[in-house]
């Protein structure tokens, strides 16, 4: 029962709401402790003047699963040009003088290895993966696993497989559809569901090139709105926690953000989370025909509690894409730079489209999304509503939050940055007149604290006593990209893993997921549909306890309890 105390940080845990408290914290067994000031410790680390937060939280990042490791098979270059660091692979070593940690590369989408690694250094304790399909559920948690360090779970993917379209478009009862659902997520050790493009990946088989909200699928009859408000309606009845957690219509279109708006009164007042909102917050004005819907979309937010949203920020630089929409990736198909692309059919499940892209300052198109990810930010009135996401490696890399951060905390550095940029996007842009600046409660609460509420992880996210001895411990500097870059000291469940952006430790984190209440003898039905329409023989679908610790190299299994 080794007692650890740090001495003297700063902190900042706005769940319990401590907005710049001096104060020592100290922590036992992975576990945070309140303890008499007096107690002695049987280790101490000075954090006199540094900034202490709960270890960040990113709800939506691409970390696993068949699209991810293509995304990294179509870019060989990329992993040739990032070899690894051999400095810091060198100061990488445990007491013993062994290797901490094994090569791993790549910059737009790293090997499992070098993700677990990155986003340790940089102070971020857990990441999720948000397109898991069912019939991929194994794989994506094995990749997860190889991933060290951070703890991870996955959102399955519903609302374009065959089964489910079929029962809604047959109207069958709801409870049926709903208990669906619930076999679902429990069967692929699930933390939540996500849909994308409702509707419109099966609509795409049918040769169908859109699919708006209300815009009926050319073989089944059932629009998304029917798919956003059963999906909605089955996760409030089953209680999970994290909302519907939805890629809506319209990726990309000019004039998107109408559909972004029906998308979120579809859910009828029911929580709703949409993800990447910046990717869906297009216009139509000017005479480029492309144009800066942030207001209204960030008005549509403030107006609807029921509404969460990511941003999906984009970063100048080469990145690759990587989406269940197939819709839209055959459309963008194009545009691919270098010009490579995959699209694939994933049997009665979903698609997968990857494509390679490159942001560019100089773009007019691009220049805008950036304007309008920055928008949507200091727009939306509720930071707790808000997570900080580049949808990686869509939007680009996760490792250029400290970057985001920087240009939300500061704004002649994000009035800079914009000076850069296409002239005529500048023109277009309401970023000068946002005078708001992020306050590092502000940044804790939506890299941190909120992404642990939307998730229902109750022991994350924050400094009280009895959570998860993930802390991020930062020296206070000016230029808050280096400050967020290179944490003094990181931990995982009480250990030390990193310090000074250098690993010491590479634990195995745990899984996240939920395990729903729901009626088995749905199974009768899955089992007759499997027999006859699927490859896999369903004896074999659901994942067990006691595999998902095998898949996860035998780290924890942590289930989130159902909201009560």
């Amino acid at each position: 029962m080794t007692l650890v105390r740090l001495k003297g940080g700063t902190l900042f845990d706005p769940i319990h709401n401590v907005d710049g408290e001096r104060r020592d914290l100290t922590f036992r067994d992975g576990r945070i402790v309140d303890v008499p000031p007096t107690t002695p410790a049987d280790g101490e680390y000075d954090a006199t003047g540094m900034i202490v937060m709960a270890g960040g939280i990113d709800l939506h990042s691409h970390i696993g699963g068949g699209k991810t490791n293509l995304s990294r098979l179509l870019l060989p270059e990329d992993h040739r040009a990032d070899p690894p660091r051999e400095a810091a692979y060198e100061a990488a070593r445990d007491d013993n003088g062994r290797y901490l940690r094994l090569p791993s590369c790549g910059v737009c989408t790293p090997g499992t290895l070098a993700t677990g690694y990155r986003y340790a250094e940089m102070g971020y304790t857990a990441a999720f993966e948000p397109a898991m399909m069912p019939s991929n559920a194994r794989h994506t948690h094995l990749e997860m696993g190889d991933t060290p360090i951070i703890d991870h779970g996955a959102y399955v993917m519903l609302g374009n497989d065959e089964l489910f379209l079929r029962m809604l478009a047959a109207r069958d009862d709801f409870e049926r559809l709903r208990d669906y659902v619930g076999w679902t997520i429990d069967a692929s050790k699930a933390l939540g569901v996500k849909v994308v493009n409702p509707g419109g990946i099966s609509a795409f088989k049918f040769n169908q090139r859109s699919l708006d909200v209300d815009e009926p699928h050319a073989h089944y009859g059932i629009t998304p709105r029917d798919v956003l408000r059963t999906l909605t309606r089955a996760l409030t009845e089953l209680r999970v926690p994290h909302p519907l957690h939805v890629h809506t219509s319209n990726l990309g279109v000019p004039g998107n953000l109408a559909s972004t708006i029906a998308t979120m009164d579809a859910a009828d007042g029911l929580p709703i989370h949409l993800t990447h909102i910046q990717f869906h917050s297009y216009g139509t004005d000017g005479s480029r025909k492309f144009s800066s819907g942030a207001r209204q979309i960030a008005e549509a937010v403030n107006a609807r509690p029921n509404v969460s949203i990511d941003v999906g920020q984009i970063i100048f630089g080469q990145t690759v894409t990587a989406s269940g929409d197939t819709m839209m990736q055959f459309r963008n198909a194009p545009l691919a730079r270098p010009h490579k692309w995959v699209v694939g059919d994933i049997e009665c499940d979903a698609g997968c489209g990857v494509l390679p892209f490159r942001y560019r300052e100089q773009s007019y198109v691009n220049a805008l999304q950036w304007i309008i990810g920055l928008e949507i930010f200091l727009l939306v009135d509720d930071p707790w509503r808000v997570a900080m996401t580049t949808d990686h490696p869509n939007g680009g890399p996760f490792t250029s939050y400290p970057h985001l951060i920087r240009l939300l905390m500061d704004k002649p550095f994000r009035d800079e940055q914009l000076a850069k940029l296409h002239p005529e996007a500048q023109v277009a842009s309401a970023l000068p007149e946002l005078k708001r600046e992020f306050s590092l409660y502000e940044i804790a609460i939506i890299t941190r604290a909120g992404p642990a509420r939307l998730l229902g992880l109750r022991d994350r996210g924050h400094l009280g006593a009895g959570a998860a001895a993930d802390i991020a411990v930062y020296r206070d500097e000016p230029d808050r990209e280096r400050m967020f870059t290179s944490p003094a000291y990181v931990f995982k469940d009480g250990q030390l893993v990193a310090r000074d952006g250098t690993l010491v430790a590479t634990p195995t984190g745990g899984i996240h997921f939920v395990a729903p209440q729901y009626d088995r003898g749905i199974e009768k039905t899955l089992r007759a549909y499997s027999d006859a329409h699927l490859a896999s023989n369903f004896a074999h679908a659901a994942i067990s306890d006691d595999e998902a610790c095998r898949c996860c190299r035998g780290g924890r299994l942590l289930p989130v309890e159902c909201l009560t």
